[in-house]
């Protein structure tokens, strides 16, 4: 899926969408198509700001999705194809989710560079 790895993101504050999910024995191919253009999509759209997603061989995912601002959230929530393929994934694609919305205050990492005990960190 792409999206994987971190996302670049400006300094917070700013807000996170946490999709965690249960996947179902739906079709693959069109759930992977699917994904492929919700990413693409969403890229697109005003106030997106990145994406880190990853998921299980048991099916079990989570995809974080940053933006600037609340009302960018809702703006791609009542996308119209977003819309349609939520429905989709709700009848076919998963067997659970959880949507979580909260506002990044603070946000810090570390990031090793070789050799190892060369680092990045930033406050």
């Amino acid at each position: 899926m792409a999206g994987s790895g971190f996302a670049a993101l400006p300094s917070p504050p700013y807000f996170a969408v946490v999709f965690s999910s249960q996947r179902s024995e739906g079709d693959q191919a069109a759930y992977a198509d699917a994904a492929e253009r919700m990413l693409a999509l969403a890229a697109q759209q005003p106030g997106y700001l990145g994406v880190e997603s990853t998921r299980g061989a048991d099916g079990f995912g989570i995809t974080v999705s940053y933006w600037q601002t609340e009302e960018a959230i809702l703006a791609w929530r009542r996308h119209a194809e977003h819309t349609l393929v939520r429905e989709r994934g709700r009848r076919d694609w998963y067997r659970h989710f959880e949507v979580r919305v909260a506002r990044v205050e603070r946000a810090y990492g570390i990031k090793v560079v070789a050799p190892e005990k060369d680092h990045e960190v930033s406050l």
